[in-house]
């Protein structure tokens, strides 16, 4: 059976499980959020394995740069991701990931820039399933009016990040 290095990560701003395949971050999400078993299962079936706790080089890696994001030390990640869901939540999440730190778009913003503006439903659907949090910016999203809405850490967190992004300390 393949396995799932993965790594408990507790921080001031929230506590996270943090997950590798074959040296590649699959995982980086909040440990206690609703759709933690759905999305666990989901990239266990995808990769046909199972979890192991256990640390290595890529979950050093994650944990360090975390720090300096939240340190407001870093913008961009530079990690070996390996995304575990269907074609249309990967191209939503290559989406999400080209939104710039300290940058927010709509969910409509985001359907438009996949080329499916139909899709608002489904792109807050693939949103809600991203399984590397933080890392690939589903935060960054928010609703038509500017509202902050849905968010799997929580609202209150979402808003945390978002000031975090927006006290630039350039």
């Amino acid at each position: 059976m393949n396995t799932i290095n993965i790594q408990y990560y507790k921080h001031p701003y929230a506590e996270f499980i943090l997950g590798s395949y074959q040296g590649k971050l699959c995982l980086c999400d909040f440990r206690y959020r609703k759709m933690r078993s759905a999305v666990d299962e989901r990239i266990k079936r995808i990769l046909n394995a199972e979890f192991v706790e256990k640390s290595d080089d890529v979950l050093e890696a994650t944990q360090a740069q975390l720090e300096e994001y939240f340190l407001g030390e870093r913008q961009v990640f530079d990690l070996p991701l390996l995304l575990a869901g269907t074609d249309f939540q990967r191209s939503v999440w290559s989406a999400l990931s080209n939104i710039q730190y300290g940058d927010r778009v709509t969910y409509q913003e985001l359907a438009v820039s996949i080329g499916n503006e139909a899709a608002v439903r489904a792109v807050g659907n693939a949103n809600g399933a991203n399984a590397l949090a933080i890392i690939i910016p589903c935060h960054r999203v928010i609703g038509t009016q500017g509202e902050l809405i849905g968010y799997g850490g929580g609202l209150s967190l979402k808003k945390r990040l978002l000031e975090l992004e927006q006290n630039l300390f350039i």
